[in-house]
């Protein structure tokens, strides 16, 4: 029996579990396989108070010993399902293990979009790719494509801009969508070309990624594409207990769901600013909150 059980660890969740353990509440984290979020991932944060530049996985490890020396406990599963028992909540590990809990925060995030365009899945670790700063260094000195608009698209593209030939940024507008400070940066990069108002219709090759097809059927050869193009929430597990907006983000007046003794926090939730500093500050009210229903505040 667990006074509170946390659902994700990126900035939210290990913001939130910090301030839980040192009110002696002993959290429990359950992690997934990879601990960390999407920031373990991330190559540089450039806007967190305090940095003026870090790496993301470097932030992300510090806030996992810190939790971590403070009593966390992680669990590296996933979870399947929650429900609640009279005054208590269930959840269902993807290892059919079961925890009892009083209180759960969940602070999942979201997962990587997909184009959902043929040759994508076929060539996915093959040249398809998520994360530049994990799979970049096997494109140096080749062509590569970044796909989306927003800052982790321009980031993803600076970033290859070091390793590669050359990088297509394909944006399926006239404008981005980036921080102006971001933009500023890919413009001045004579490595980066920026292919306007296009979309990618087909990822074409024989074993491995060797072109694209653009919506114009123009064919662009490369050996790799980033893929940038925004998240879909991890909230299927919950949908049964809470209320959920249109594209499956959790609704929360700040961090209280629907349901009495679940909370949320992070990207997870509807009109949430994706910033790790907003993430963790939603993790810290979480637990103020959390204080307050297990009756310790």
């Amino acid at each position: 029996m667990n006074d509170i059980t946390i659902i994700g660890s990126g900035p939210a969740g290990l913001t939130a579990a910090i301030y839980l353990a040192r009110s002696g509440l002993n959290p429990i984290i359950i992690s997934g396989e990879k601990p960390g979020g999407q920031l373990i991932n991330t190559d540089l944060i450039e806007n967190y108070p305090g940095f003026k530049s870090i790496k993301g996985a470097d932030l992300m490890i510090s806030m996992l010993e810190h939790a971590e020396d403070l009593g966390t406990k992680f669990l590296y599963e996933s979870v399947d399902s929650i429900s609640k028992n009279n005054e208590l909540f269930q959840i269902r590990l993807a290892s059919d293990d079961l925890i009892e809990t009083k209180s759960i925060l969940i602070a999942t995030g979201a997962n990587h979009r997909h184009l959902n365009v043929p040759g994508e899945k076929e060539f996915t670790n093959k040249g398809v790719s998520w994360c530049a700063t994990c799979d970049g260094a096997m494109y140096r000195g080749k062509k590569v494509a970044v796909i989306g608009g927003g800052n982790t698209a321009v980031m993803e593209a600076l970033f290859l801009s070091n390793l590669a030939e050359k990088v297509y940024l394909i944006h399926r507008r006239n404008m981005l969508r980036a921080e102006k400070i971001m933009q500023e940066r890919l413009f001045e990069n004579n490595k980066i070309e920026c292919v306007w108002n296009a979309q990618v219709k087909e990822i074409l090759g024989k074993d491995k990624v060797e072109s694209i097809r653009l919506n114009d059927n123009s064919i662009l050869n490369l050996s790799a594409v980033f893929i940038a193009i925004g998240t879909v929430p991890s909230s299927e597990f919950a949908k049964n207990l809470i209320d959920l907006d249109p594209e499956g983000y959790i609704i929360a007046n700040e961090t209280k769901t629907s349901c009495e003794g679940i909370f949320a926090a992070g990207d997870i939730v509807s009109g949430s600013l994706k910033q790790a500093i907003y993430a963790a500050g939603q993790g810290a009210l979480a637990s103020r909150y959390i204080e307050e229903y297990l009756g310790i505040r």
